[in-house]
């Protein structure tokens, strides 16, 4: 098993009275770049989807859950703490963000990304053949249990990207930590790739 650097999640909450598109990844970052210009020189972030209440049309809400979160080295704290206290303009929605907390990865066997995107990934079976091989990368076993779900895409200038939410099981806790940390396909920074714990 490959050996990475410790990475956590520095989890901020967030406020709007504005909804949020669904498909709001290239936006958050461009809006994170814009208080913080160095993140363009970074590929050690991934960035979570925010979660709210689905109100149709593509958008949702912000609610007391809602949380903008960074995956990052552990040494890179600092780095991203001036995003606290400041507006994040975010597809004609100001997120006003808050104080963040630092929270460790936490293993489970079971993991999933909503959307997950590799390169000339539109066609699935590709798409699948991708992720094994980066999964095999990371040292994570054959008997691992890879599901592909639903076929999703998200929007990058004026092109829509192809992806997939992927779900993978029976992982060691070493393996559901390698992939938590580095991640699977492009665009972490998006939102794309980046997984969590299924309980």
């Amino acid at each position: 098993m490959t050996t990475f650097e410790p990475y956590v999640d520095l989890s901020f909450c967030v406020q709007s009275s504005s909804p949020l598109w669904s498909d709001h990844g290239f936006s958050l970052f461009g809006a994170i770049s814009r208080i913080l210009p160095d993140a363009h020189d970074t590929n050690a972030i991934g960035i979570l989807p925010i979660a709210g209440n689905q109100i149709g049309e593509r958008k949702i809400q912000l609610d007391t859950r809602s949380r903008l979160t960074l995956r990052i080295p552990s040494g890179d704290i600092a780095r991203w703490l001036p995003l606290s206290g400041k507006t994040l303009e975010v597809s004609g929605a100001s997120l006003q963000v808050g104080v963040p907390e630092v929270r460790a990865l936490v293993p489970t066997t079971a993991i999933r990304s909503r959307l997950a995107t590799t390169k000339n990934g539109q066609e699935q079976a590709r798409f699948e053949a991708e992720i094994r091989r980066q999964m095999e990368a990371l040292g994570v076993s054959k008997d691992a249990i890879l599901s592909i779900g639903k076929r999703r895409t998200i929007r990058v200038h004026s092109k829509e990207v192809v992806g997939y939410e992927v779900v993978i099981e029976g992982l060691s806790f070493d393996e559901s930590l390698a992939i938590q940390t580095h991640g699977l396909g492009g665009r972490r920074h998006m939102g794309c790739g980046v997984f969590v714990g299924i309980r």
